[in-house]
């Protein structure tokens, strides 16, 4: 009996041996590994949704595609399509922006501009000169109102009592520096005005290097020339006169004069006059460009005007 026992143990173990040391080579032979995304990706459709700025109550029979509201509504068209609406623009950053402003006041502006007349620019400082001046006086005036108040208050005995002469003598000058400082004032603001209203000028002389100054300038050349040598005046030849002068028209946008002046005499009142003459029979000369009449009102030209001993006139 106990054989047997043994025997039958044994049998036992040998199978529980057997068994585990299959399972564990099952378990060695077994590989896992992760799974690939990308490969399930390529093999899962793309899920589509639409956004929709509408709904409706009802369902769609039939939905056209997948969207964040229910919207059962006929179309324009009896194609199949969407409707489409396109992104936005990008925002541009404000350096950007900073930036493109910047480069195109650069571009907007013209470096080189010439410098306006001396005498233009004399009118100007006189007339801040003036400005200044009318100030101080301002000043000055209000200083005089102060002044009676405060002696009148110095003199005033302890008892608190006052003159009645001197109150009335400070009334009469305040009224009077009154009327004064208005006066002044009203000055002031009229010479502003005017110095506000006055036309954009240009001035241009011989060396004028700006295509569209210099294209305009040499046209009235010519034609001021063409039509001094056939107007010479005659005085000049009789007396055999002859030589330079410096002479300034002013041009307004349309073509007429505005004003003509000898900068600087050739000593020959008949030259003097004769250049003047010329000036008005040639005019009026060609109107401003379109892109000159949007900057200037009027066009300051300084030449050399030129009387030859040949009875021959030209301009430099």
């Amino acid at each position: 009996m106990k054989l047997q026992g043994l025997k039958e143990m044994g049998v036992l173990g040998w199978a529980l041996l057997l068994s585990a040391v299959f399972h564990v080579i099952l378990i060695l032979s077994v590989n896992f590994e992760v799974p690939d995304l990308k490969y399930l990706q390529d093999k899962i459709p793309p899920l589509e949704v639409v956004l929709v700025n509408a709904k409706t109550e009802s369902k769609p029979k039939k939905a056209d595609a997948l969207a964040q509201a229910n919207l059962d509504r006929g179309g324009n068209t009896d194609l199949d399509r969407q409707m489409k609406t396109a992104l936005p623009p990008p925002r541009k950053k404000k350096t950007e922006v900073a930036q493109a402003e910047a480069a195109e006041a650069a571009a907007a502006s013209r470096p080189g501009q010439e410098r306006q007349e001396q005498a233009q620019q004399d009118k100007v400082a006189e007339l801040e000169r003036q400005a200044q001046e009318l100030m101080t006086q301002l000043n000055a005036q209000k200083k005089l109102e102060s002044a009676p108040a405060q002696s009148a208050a110095a003199s005033m005995p302890d008892n608190g009592q006052q003159q009645e002469a001197p109150k009335n003598l400070n009334a009469r000058d305040l009224i009077a520096s009154s009327l004064d400082i208005a006066r002044l004032e009203a000055q002031i603001a009229k010479q502003q005005e005017e110095y506000q209203k006055r036309p954009k000028r240009k001035e241009l002389g011989g060396r004028t290097q700006e295509y569209r100054f210099a294209t305009y300038v040499e046209a009235w050349r010519q034609k001021v020339e063409k039509i001094g040598n056939l107007n010479y005046p005659e005085a000049a030849k009789e007396q055999k006169l002859y030589g330079k002068l410096q002479l300034s028209v002013d041009i307004r946008a349309d073509g007429s004069i505005d004003k003509i002046q000898v900068t600087r005499s050739s000593g020959h009142k008949i030259l003097d006059d004769a250049a003047k003459r010329i000036v008005e029979l040639a005019a009026p000369y060609a109107a401003f460009p379109e892109d000159i009449r949007k900057e200037y009102d009027i066009i300051g030209i300084t030449r050399t005007w030129i009387f030859t001993k040949e009875d021959s006139f030209s301009t430099q």
